[in-house]
């Protein structure tokens, strides 16, 4: 018996049902809604929302996340290589590599 329930052709019809019962019912405790102009504007603490974005663009993104790349995937040649003067160069290299992204 636990088996048939917990078999996903049973169960997600099953969890079908009690979301749409769970759903239905708080929709009766909530009560009905009124429109206005506060539930339908932004809010940031009391505050008024700024009228540019903060980061236009997807730049910042990409220059953080290649920062990440570069240090992880040169964190992880280091550790699985062993401690020679070639780990050193590289070591450098990775560095040079990582300041220059940050100074753009």
């Amino acid at each position: 018996m636990a088996d048939t329930l917990l078999s996903p052709i049973v169960a997600f019809p099953v969890y079908l049902i009690l979301v749409g019962l769970l759903s239905g019912f708080g929709r009766v405790l909530a009560g009905p809604g009124q429109a206005s102009a506060a539930k339908s504007s932004t809010y940031s603490g009391g505050e008024a929302s700024p009228k540019r974005p903060a980061a236009p663009g997807y730049r910042p993104f990409f220059v953080i996340a290649l920062f990440f790349a570069i240090l992880h995937l040169g964190v992880l040649m280091l550790g699985s290589s062993d401690l020679s003067a070639m780990a050193g160069v590289y070591l450098v290299g990775l560095m040079f590599a990582l300041v220059a992204l940050i100074l753009g």
